[in-house]
């Protein structure tokens, strides 16, 4: 009973429908024909009435929508005593409202879950105790307890000895992944079956599932751009309806054929089916770790023709390694780096992270600089020892110490060049690995129609041409600021044009590109918001995986928009002859309805993904054993 209330308040003018057909037919049992005939003309009309306000409005807009057609039925069929009929139209019309929520969310339901997962407390540990506290209120330190089978609050490490988490809801990978002391835990995770102590190492506002929630409320609330696409059928497909119907008026010089004609034409495939089929899409690749904030995303994504790439931390790893150290005459290596390490301290830049660790393994003391100041994509200047600490591209080094000279690097390799009060004092060699995967995207990517590639970076170009010609990647811009990447986003032709990177300073970048994909697994806010797409996990394979749901997507809205069409034209033109009356082909309209929005389920893709995903977690399992 409660659920029943619950409908009757989510979709009362439904409700009413029944309400009045079901009075219509205990008064018509009574006899009383005449008074369901009047009962059922003044509520088709009065439905009618305010459908035709809306699609009024719309007009002015100028959005010409199908509901021409649904409100031309309504009046036509009662004028023509087919009163059982408008109320069935009227149903129809009134239904897809329910028809559209339910399925929108069967759509949705991993965006949803993902929401519904969000953690509201953590266990803080106070002395020897535990208090329940908001997550709001956890602070960097704190220590928390995590009971087995409970979502990790905020992000941090493990204190205890080890564990097993589920990161399935983040990353996607179904097999619980193994954590030992020191380890990261992500929020939004789900710990095993031992009870578990970790240190926040972020606010609940900073941490990964959070940032994700945020990502996927948005992207739950936005609206696919169905509009457009169904639109592109609004039009013809209202005139042949209008001119088929007159046609059979005309030629049978009977107006009941009209409004059989017409009920037929009803636009819910178009209204309902494509916007499911969307927001399947999104869903889709939120359970494949990808965050679309929007439908109009994916149609982008189907059209891709071409895809830039950020090279540091997007096509290779984002961890360079230190493999050398040349010092110039009257500095030594371990010297040099120390000092490297200092001013580095003061860096966003993904190296400084490399030198800082090379330096703590070696065990030498970093010192905290007087002054300190980064120039984007450039390096740092730091004072430190009242001394002028540069590290950073030749280019920039070379400004502050005029003796600079470049350093031979190797393949994949990339230097790091310092000067120290005004002169020049070496270079620092790294080497970042590619990603395993970067080959097989890219040829993923071009099996799905996205022929054309592209790396900007802010290496030097010679570290760059050798990621390019490993990668077969067609086109190379290397030493680019940010400013750089966004001329050289807009000047390509060949476009939609797909932009993935992952740093603060790609960031305008994605908001230039026509798609701009974000790897937000490292937590670059920035990138993710300027982004149209967020990657939750450290895998560049996920962008041909997003053009792929996108593809899928348009596809199956596109066949559910002309399953609706075909079948309800061949269902016309039958009627056109006067062999389905009116009452009957309004019924047949409403299968036609059903079909076509379960067809547009498809775009959920649960089975398609399950496919695919077991090969792969086969040839990782196998790579592990050996």
């Amino acid at each position: 009973m409660a659920r029943a209330t619950r409908l009757v308040r989510r979709y009362p003018v439904v409700a009413l429908t029944l309400a009045i057909g079901l009075l219509g037919a205990v008064l018509a049992l009574a006899g009383a024909g005449w008074l369901v005939a009047w009962i059922f003309s003044a509520y088709a009309l009065a439905v009618a009435a305010w459908q035709a306000v809306g699609m009024v409005r719309d007009i002015l807009r100028g959005h010409w929508g199908l509901d021409v057609l649904a409100v031309t039925a309504i009046v036509a069929t009662v004028l023509v005593g087919e009163y059982v009929a408008s109320i069935i139209v009227v149903l129809m019309l009134t239904g897809g409202e329910a028809l559209e929520d339910y399925a929108g969310r069967r759509a949705k339901r991993e965006l949803d879950a993902l929401l519904a997962r969000a953690p509201q407390h953590a266990h803080r540990v106070v002395d020897d105790h535990f208090v329940d506290v908001p997550i709001d209120d956890v602070v960097v330190g704190d220590v928390l307890l995590v009971r087995p089978s409970e979502i990790v609050p905020v992000d941090g490490t493990l204190r205890s000895d080890e564990t097993a988490v589920d990161e399935s809801s983040i990353t996607g990978e179904s097999l619980p992944v193994e954590k030992r002391a020191g380890d990261e835990m992500l929020s939004g995770s789900v710990n095993g079956h031992v009870a578990v102590q970790m240190v926040a190492t972020a606010r609940a506002e900073d941490s990964q599932y959070q940032q994700i929630v945020a990502l996927v409320a948005g992207a739950a609330a936005s609206k696919a751009p169905v509009v457009r696409l169904a639109d592109r059928y609004a039009v013809p497909f209202t005139a042949f309806s209008l001119l088929l119907a007159g046609v059979a008026w005309w030629l049978s010089g009977d107006p009941v054929r009209f409004a059989e004609v017409l009920v037929l034409a009803t636009p819910c495939p178009l209204l309902i089916a494509a916007p499911v089929a969307f927001m399947g899409g999104m869903s889709r690749a939120a359970r494949n770790g990808v965050i679309v904030k929007g439908g109009g995303v994916l149609e982008q994504l189907a059209r891709a023709r071409t895809a830039v790439f950020d090279k540091t931390g997007t096509l290779t790893h984002g961890a360079p390694e230190l493999v050398a150290i040349r010092p110039e005459a009257g500095f030594d290596a371990d010297g040099l780096l120390a000092l490297v390490a200092s001013a580095e301290q003061y860096s966003s830049h993904v190296l400084a992270a490399s030198m800082i660790e090379a330096a703590t393994a070696r065990g030498l003391a970093l010192t905290e600089a007087d002054s300190a100041r980064e120039a984007a994509t450039n390096g740092v200047v730091a004072r430190i020892r009242d001394r002028e600490v540069v590290v950073g591209k030749y280019a920039f080094v070379l400004e502050h110490a005029p003796a600079a000279r470049r350093t031979d690097i190797g393949p994949g390799e990339l230097a790091v060049y310092v000067a120290v009060g005004g002169r020049y004092a070496g270079a620092l060699l790294a080497r970042d690995r590619l990603r395993d995967n970067a080959r097989e995207t890219l040829a993923r990517l071009d099996a799905l129609g996205v022929r054309h590639t592209m790396m900007l970076t802010g290496d030097a170009q010679a570290t760059a041409d050798h990621i390019a010609a490993e990668l077969g990647i067609e086109r190379v811009r290397a030493e680019c600021l940010p400013a750089d990447k966004v001329r050289e986003v807009a000047a390509i032709a060949e476009r939609p044009v797909i932009m993935v990177g992952d740093g603060v300073n790609d960031a305008p970048v994605l908001a230039a590109a026509d798609v701009g994909i974000a790897m937000g697994a490292r937590g670059a806010t920035a990138a993710s918001e300027s982004a149209d797409a967020v990657i939750l996990v450290d895998d560049v394979s996920r962008t041909a995986k997003a053009v792929e749901v996108g593809r899928d997507t348009v596809r199956i809205a596109l066949q559910s928009i002309w399953l609706g069409i075909v079948v309800s034209v061949a269902l016309m033109v039958v009627a056109a002859f006067g062999f389905i009356p009116a009452t009957a082909g309004a019924l047949l309209q409403e299968f036609v309805d059903l079909a076509a929005i379960l067809f547009a389920l498809r775009a959920i893709g649960g089975r398609r993904d399950a496919a695919t995903a077991a090969p792969a977690r086969q040839r990782a399992a196998a790579s592990a054993h050996r």
